[in-house]
């Protein structure tokens, strides 16, 4: 089909040659493009930007959080993905919960901690595939950190919602997030002169070192196996309030951050509209991308127009088949046995897409790939009236537990989504580099939110509290465990075209990411949209899926919608049976995206949604 061209725009696809930096924030694409300039690579530029993101989104990600990445180097065709998830503590048995009478991993404090991944990944990167130094590219980060940034708005208003909590049970971040007392203002200066010493000590620990790769394993040493693990197992070791309403002391010690390494390993692909598209395995819910993928790919797409009600009902109930295969199938592949050969297989796609009809489907309904019937957590009944928490193993078609939504959460905040206890979730940040020399890599940097946890004294920073995404119940493929990755919401994507990377692309949003990047994917690979125009389009996703985060909210048919959809698709949708939310014109969505035009310019691209996203480039 003929290229769609919307009337306008809310800013330029950017086109250069040097460089394309795009990020979920203004001072980590403007630090990234200035080592582009300086004559870094991709890679070097991603490490900056990604530090600078750890300190300037503060209630989005962390030092101590969570980073996965998936990149190609110029010239290899062969993408990698970097595993920057940490893992749980030795210690963290089911008989361990069962002592302290817990049903549900708590969503903040220190029993949800894991190992901080963060910055292990990005020295990993940094090493194999960088050429700076580590000084160099945590200048930025330690600069900010020390000097200040603008405080935004969002961030000012996550401390405002956890103040109490902060001032009653957590005195280490009161003292780091409400100087004088105070919620800090939006858009006020704010120093975090605790992590810029952090900071300051890792690049010190590079520098003592004449080689560059000692250098920065030496900072990567002191991080995990020096002065940082010490006082994060020191501190752990503090019964602290969460949100099961008592004090826990967590199970995380230094001997488990001294135990990790960063994995890298192939991505998942599917061939899509021409390209090939990559993500993450299964420990995370990249592959939920690529089930999408196949489930339209043997729709007859060329019928449908952007935006339309054919177009968002079947890529809603595509995604409600994918992500009921999520919740049954996605775990951490070392510890689960995990289908993925046969969840991406072009003859289940074909299988599931038969379910896909004329009305919104209720129920959840993971498929039986190899024939294997699935297993559901016990907050899904069996139709046939199975045991709570048998999963339906066949004998009926599984659906919701009566769980209900929450009541007036906003759409365009995702990280305003309250916790069991009312404080606010975390969500992400994200970033995407391009090269002059073809280097490409998205990067989705999470966790280690200043609400999910309290600061370490003398750190500046939080721990993860990704361990909240694994069910106690045991036997399934997301089971609490020793030592296990969660499987987390983190979502960078690759495409390929001809074995050569052509864009990175992501965003945040926790269980969205990978349905907010389906309708962008068909707006450029199928459309023929540029990137500003795929990401400006109106969006939407169901919540008709088990919610990633505590609590495990369902909220059954849903489907949120950009009000920019108009009125007749949205009273089509309701027709059809979906249970419509009208989101706000601009709130659904916070993609960015860089890559290479098939005449070798470099392009770029970043929402507007939310007022901090931006491309740069020249």
């Amino acid at each position: 089909m003929p290229p769609v061209t919307p009337a306008h725009t809310t800013r330029p696809e950017l086109v250069g040659t040097l460089g394309m930096v795009a990020s979920s924030h203004w001072l980590a694409s403007a630090s990234g493009m200035g080592v582009l300039e300086r004559g870094g690579n991709a890679f070097d530029a991603a490490v900056c930007a990604g530090l600078v993101l750890h300190v300037v989104e503060p209630h989005l990600n962390g030092l101590g959080g969570d980073v996965p990445v998936i990149g190609c180097r110029a010239g290899s065709g062969e993408p990698f993905v970097l595993c920057g998830q940490g893992t749980t503590p030795a210690a963290a048995t089911p008989a361990a919960m069962a002592d302290l009478g817990l049903d549900v991993v708590p969503g903040t404090g220190h029993l949800a901690a894991v190992v901080p991944g963060a910055f292990g990944t990005w020295m990993d990167l940094l090493a194999r595939y960088g050429t700076w130094r580590v000084r160099d590219v945590l200048e930025p980060a330690i600069g900010y950190a020390r000097d200040g940034f603008p405080l935004l708005r969002q961030a000012s208003a996550t401390i405002a919602r956890v103040a109490d909590l902060f001032r009653d049970h957590w005195p280490t971040s009161a003292a780091l997030w409400l100087p004088d007392g105070d919620v800090p203002a939006p858009g006020s200066r704010f120093r975090n002169p605790d992590l810029a010493a952090t900071l300051e000590a890792l690049a010190a620990a590079a520098d003592a070192h004449a080689d560059r790769e000692a250098g920065v394993e030496a900072a990567r040493a002191a991080f995990y196996e020096g002065f940082v693990a010490e006082a994060v197992g020191r501190w752990l070791e503090r019964p602290v309030r969460d949100s099961s309403g008592r004090d826990h002391a967590g199970l995380l010690t230094a001997d488990d951050l001294a135990a990790w390494r960063v994995r890298e390993e192939a991505p998942a692909t599917v061939d899509f509209a021409g390209t090939t598209v990559a993500k993450t395995g299964p420990w995370g819910q990249g592959p939920v991308l690529l089930q999408q993928l196949r489930l339209l790919e043997g729709l007859d797409l060329a019928d449908t127009a952007p935006g339309s009600a054919e177009l968002v009902h079947a890529v809603t109930e595509v995604a409600k088949l994918a992500l009921a295969d999520r919740d049954a199938w996605y775990g951490d592949p070392d510890h689960a046995d995990v289908p993925l050969a046969a969840l991406l297989s072009p003859a289940y796609a074909d299988e599931r897409r038969a379910l896909v009809g004329p009305r919104a489907a209720d129920g959840l309904r993971p498929g039986a790939p190899d024939g294997r019937a699935p297993r559901l957590p016990a907050l899904v009944v069996d139709a046939a009236d199975a045991p709570r928490g048998s999963g339906g193993a066949g004998t009926g078609e599984p659906t919701f537990a009566p769980v209900a939504p929450p009541e007036d959460v906003p759409d365009d905040l995702p990280d305003d989504l309250p916790a069991a206890d009312g404080t606010p979730r975390g969500d992400t940040c994200h970033l995407d580099v391009v090269d002059r020399w073809g280097n490409v890599v998205a990067v989705t940097p999470s966790g280690g939110w200043l609400q999910s946890s309290p600061v370490v004294p003398g750190l500046g920073l939080q721990v993860s509290t990704r361990a909240q995404m694994l069910w106690l119940e045991q036997g399934l493929t997301s089971s609490w465990g020793p030592r296990r990755r969660p499987r987390t919401t983190l979502s960078p994507t690759l495409v390929l075209r001809d074995g050569r990377a052509v864009l990175a692309c992501g965003t945040p949003g926790g269980d969205q990411q990978d349905q907010w990047q389906v309708p962008f994917l068909l707006n450029h690979l199928v459309y023929g949209m540029d990137l500003q125009a795929a990401i400006d389009a109106p969006s939407w996703h169901t919540t008709h899926l088990v919610s990633s985060f505590d609590p495990r909210v369902v909220e059954p048919l849903g489907l949120h919608a950009e009000e920019r959809l108009g009125p007749d698709v949205l009273d089509d949708l309701r027709r059809r049976g979906h249970r419509v939310t009208v989101a706000p014109a601009w709130s659904l969505g916070r993609l960015s995206a860089a890559g290479t035009r098939p005449d070798g310019m470099l392009r770029a691209a970043a929402t507007s949604r939310s007022m901090q996203a931006y491309a740069v480039g020249r």
